[in-house]
């Protein structure tokens, strides 16, 4: 009889805590699980076809995730926080990475996620903001994979009209806002955005927004030019993954 390997799994906790996902969900536990990283997923980092698209990163985590779930569910910090782990389990904990010509070294593990805001609903991926400047009341949803999707093919076909027009801002909003005064009409939510929508109140919604995200908390210390210290993202790409990958 041959002796068959069984890859060993991991469970992630996601930042969300499943709350923000409807009970039939599987992803409303707020776990997930995922398998260590074996050669079938360094072929897929090294894919240049998946490279050029840029889509090794979701290819790769949707080969690792065990839990049956619609990848295009996920919100976008609960896949950071997949993203992070499967990393860990693949090449260790500690990344390197260069920031103004100096080289860093994060330990992974100590990563905390997000403390959840109160406002968030079990089952309910709805928020509530009045606009500071025009006071309106508007709601808002955070955002998943499959809207990400979306907002890119959007952008994608915009930039195919205007070589130079680059909406990647008001084309996100539109896809965040659900309903402005209780109009939910998509008509009325892209006119707003478009032409009526104060940069004021665009700023203070994308504040908002990124106060009520869970997600793993992503920022690094470091040192500036001029020697001044500061937080910056820790920058993911390909390498993050395989420091030594050749692209």
């Amino acid at each position: 009889m041959e002796n068959q390997f069984t890859l060993p799994t991991e469970t992630v906790e996601l930042p969300s805590k499943g709350l923000l996902y409807p009970e039939d969900n599987p992803l409303s536990s707020g776990q997930i699980e995922i398998k260590y990283m074996t050669a079938k997923e360094e072929d897929i980092l090294t894919n240049q076809s998946y490279i050029k698209k840029g889509t090794a990163i979701d290819k790769l985590l949707q080969s690792v995730i065990k839990t049956p779930i619609n990848y295009n569910d996920l919100l976008v910090g609960d896949k950071n926080a997949i993203m992070v782990a499967t990393r860990i389990l693949g090449y260790g904990k500690d990344y390197e990475f260069d920031y103004y010509n100096k080289e860093y070294s994060v330990d992974l593990s100590l990563l905390k996620d997000k403390k959840l805001d109160k406002s968030i609903k079990k089952g309910d991926n709805n928020f509530e903001f009045t606009l500071p400047k025009s006071n309106l009341l508007i709601t808002f949803k955070l955002l998943t994979h499959g809207d990400e999707q979306k907002i890119e093919r959007e952008l994608k076909g915009l930039k195919k009209i205007s070589k130079h027009s680059n909406p990647e801002l008001s084309t996100r909003l539109k896809y965040i806002i659900t309903s402005i005064n209780g109009d939910s009409e998509p008509k009325t939510i892209r006119n707003f955005v478009d032409n009526e929508m104060l940069a004021m109140d665009s700023r203070a919604l994308r504040s908002h927004y990124q106060k009520v995200s869970p997600d793993i908390e992503m920022n690094f210390y470091v040192d500036d030019e001029d020697g001044e210290g500061r937080e910056i993202q820790i920058p993911i790409g390909i390498s993050f993954f395989w420091p030594d990958i050749k692209v």
